[in-house]
Order: C-alpha cells, then sequence, then structure tokens
C-alpha cells in the first residue's frame, strides 16, 4: 500500500539499501519520536478500554456483545469515512449527521410513503447525499465561504427539512426487506470465512506484488518479515473476528439459530477497500494529500484545487446518506431524530481518534474504522454499566479531547523535527 511517505517524497530511482526487521523498527520509533504517531494511539486505547470493560463487565467480551458492536458502530463508522475526505484537505463538515438524516428520511418516504421499489429509494438517497455535497463543495470552493459556517448553516437547515419530511414528528417505518437485513441478518457462516480468505488473500497478494515490484526496481521497501508480520498478523484478527461472529448468540438456538457475520460487516469493508484504493493507489487521492498539505503548491502544481475540495464534500456526504441507510436498517424506521443527536460528533471524533489530522493533509480511511471502533466500544461499554447519558458524552469528549491533543503535539513534534 502507497503511505503519504511514498507521495511526498517519490522514489527517484536511486538504488537504497535493503533494511532489516531491526532497521524497520529503529525507523519506527524515530517516526514515534518525530512525532508521527499514526493509528497507534487509537490501536492503544481501544485495546485498553477492552481490557478495562471485560474487567468491570464480563458480558462485554460475550459474542452477542461483540455482534453488537459493528451493529451499533456501522453507520458512525460509515460517516466516518466520508469524513476522513474533507478533513484531509483541511475543511470540515458539520453537516454529515443530519445529511444522513435527510437522505435516509427520504428513502423512507419513497419506500413507505409513496411505494417505490428499495433499489429506485437507495439511489435516490445516494442522488440526494452526492447533491447535498456538491451544493455544500460549491459553496466552500467557488463562492468562498468557510466550510465551518456553510455547514453549520446546513446542519440547521437539514433539522428543518428533517421536520417537514418525517410531518409531525413521528417515524416512518422501513419495511423493504434487502434494507432491513443489512443490519438485522447475518451470513452464513461458511460465507463468512470465505469473504475472511478472500479478504487476506487479498491483502497479502497486494503487499507481496508491492514488495516483488519495489525489490525489481531496486527501491526502499519493508523487510519480507514486516510483511509477513503484517499479512498474519491481519489473519489472527480477522480469523478470530469471523470465529466468534459465527459462534451462536441465540439464548436458546433449538427455537432460532442467531450466528454468523452481520450483512453490514462486509459492506463496511468493501466500501474501506474502495476508499482506500482511491486515496493510496489514484492520482485523484495523491492530489487531495497535496491540496491538504499545502494548497497554494498544489494549485502551483497544475492541481485543481477547487474540483478536489468539492468532491470531498461530494464524498463524504454520499457516505453520509450510505450512512443513513444503514441507520434506518438498523431501527427499521426513520425519524426527526436519525442522523442527529451525538452522531456528528461521534463521526468526527471517530475520524480524529484514528488519527485524521484536523490540520489536513494526513489521515487515512481505516483511520475511521479505528477511532469508530474506540467510540462503539466507549458506547457500548458505558450502556453495559449502565452509565447515564451525561457519563457517556463526557467521557466520549474526554478521548477526543485526547486524540486532538496528541494530534496537535504531534504536528508541533513534526514541525519541531521537520518532518512536515
Amino acid at each position: 500500500m502507497i503511505t503519504q511517505a511514498d507521495v511526498a517524497h517519490p522514489n527517484t530511482g536511486t538504488a537504497v539499501p535493503r533494511a532489516t526487521l531491526g532497521v524497520h523498527v529503529r525507523g519506527y520509533l524515530a517516526r514515534l519520536r518525530g512525532g508521527e504517531m499514526g493509528a497507534l494511539p487509537a490501536i492503544l486505547g481501544l485495546v485498553v478500554l477492552c481490557v478495562f470493560f471485560s474487567i468491570l463487565r464480563p458480558n462485554f467480551l460475550t459474542a452477542g456483545n461483540f455482534a453488537n458492536l459493528f451493529t451499533q458502530g456501522a453507520a458512525v463508522v460509515l460517516i466516518a469515512m466520508g469524513l476522513v475526505f474533507v478533513l484531509l484537505v483541511g475543511e470540515i463538515d458539520l453537516s454529515a449527521g443530519f445529511a444522513s438524516g435527510v437522505c435516509a428520511a427520504v428513502l423512507a418516504n419513497l419506500l413507505t410513503l409513496q411505494g417505490y421499489p428499495w433499489y429506485v429509494a437507495t439511489l435516490a438517497a445516494l442522488a440526494t447525499g452526492a447533491v447535498i455535497g456538491l451544493v455544500l463543495g460549491f459553496l466552500v470552493a467557488k463562492v468562498g465561504i468557510p466550510s465551518f459556517v456553510v455547514t453549520l448553516a446546513a446542519f440547521l437547515a437539514f433539522q428543518g427539512i428533517m421536520l417537514m419530511l418525517i410531518k409531525g414528528g413521528t417515524n416512518v417505518s422501513v419495511q423493504a426487506a434487502p434494507i432491513v437485513a443489512i443490519e438485522n441478518r447475518n451470513l452464513p457462516p461458511l460465507v463468512g470465512w470465505l469473504l475472511a480468505a478472500a479478504a487476506v488473500g487479498g491483502y497479502a497478494a497486494t503487499q507481496l506484488l508491492r514488495y516483488r515490484n519495489r525489490r525489481a526496481r531496486d527501491l526502499a521497501t519493508d523487510p519480507m518479515s514486516m510483511v509477513l508480520i503484517r499479512i498474519g498478523s491481519l489473519a489472527v484478527v480477522v480469523g478470530v473476528a469471523v470465529y466468534v461472529l459465527n459462534m451462536e448468540r441465540s439464548l436458546n438456538s433449538l427455537i432460532s439459530s442467531n450466528r454468523g457475520m452481520p450483512v453490514v460487516v462486509p459492506l463496511v469493508g468493501l466500501l474501506l477497500v474502495a476508499l482506500s484504493f482511491v486515496l493510496s493507489r489514484t492520482a485523484y487521492g495523491r492530489h487531495i494529500y497535496a491540496v491538504g498539505g499545502n494548497r497554494e503548491a498544489a494549485h502551483r502544481a497544475g492541481i485543481s484545487v477547487d474540483r478536489i475540495r468539492i468532491s470531498v464534500f461530494v464524498i463524504c456526504s454520499s457516505m453520509a446518506a450510505v450512512g443513513g441507510i444503514v441507520a434506518a436498517s438498523r431501527f427499521s424506521s426513520v425519524d426527526a431524530r436519525t442522523g442527529g443527536s451525538d452522531v456528528l460528533l461521534y463521526a468526527v471524533g471517530a475520524a480524529v481518534i484514528g488519527g485524521t489530522s484536523l490540520f489536513g493533509g494526513k489521515g487515512r480511511v481505516v483511520d475511521a474504522v479505528l477511532g469508530g471502533a474506540v467510540v462503539a466500544v466507549i458506547d457500548n461499554g458505558m450502556g453495559l454499566m449502565d452509565a447515564s447519558s451525561g457519563v457517556k458524552y463526557l467521557f466520549t469528549g474526554l478521548v477526543l479531547l485526547l486524540a486532538a491533543g496528541v494530534d496537535a503535539l504531534s504536528r508541533r513534534r513534526a514541525l519541531a523535527t521537520g518532518n512536515r
């Protein structure tokens, strides 16, 4: 996978010594000291939180609760994945939460009140998200209104639109089987294992092919031992996750069985792979990093900065639409609160906690998944402890503040050491 370092410092083809595992580890530690923390804080935080909640509430580590973590956090993770693109160019979208609600309301109205087929309603919801992003991006990039102001105004406006679409403040049910299945149905265990094998195999093939190509051109590359460690680590994590998800979660399996990977998991995984490919393997992705790193330099290099800025808002709102559809699936209904309340704050928090910089130019789509896992664990663990909403918000806010502080300190450290 192409890293941000590859984008910022392209190789010139000069032969370089092949690193050993020890050299790689020392280089990684040097980058940590230089302020390049990456996703390490999120991973450590996730481990600490899981240990903390499993000690206080033994049922935290049950198969049923493990599956709940995926379904509870899916909508927030999807919205956060879109927000990563906006944050990468140094902008912010405060309307993403309610944008997801508006798209969910469009879906529910077309399905239930207008009687359209589920695929027509789904396409309409996605198109609504894309149009929202196009308008927001145009106002920011072409008109020149700060993204904070534009999206704050949209945040307020979308609440009004939600109330108009969901008349009387009631809810609109969503009964279309393909939509409901996203969050409420499981894949057969064998399918889960096949998807896991495909994911690990695809990742292994990508890593090994990249290693071979860079070795053939005598370019700097990670040692083979490090490549194998990455592949093995992913195989273990995915294998354990699928094994636990395939465990029986029903209280009485003789009456009904509840086992297998939730349908939403491969959906999130597919979008993660697709968006990660866009950022790391395409010229468009490199242009996003360039605009976020130095907008003026990107413009002088011939990059259409305005188009990039508009496009990231389109991606963000389109992903918000996907998140809205998933939220509608989870509750089998849409009301005026869908996408509101803490959804936006959790989504922004997920992206930042995962390692995406608020200052632009640094971040990956997988950051949203890692940060979303942290947010989901906090929300789920606090729920198991019967904590009040106030305590949940306080704890999540402190974690977000800590993540933002780490980001700011890392950036300052990187500037001091000349890494950025």
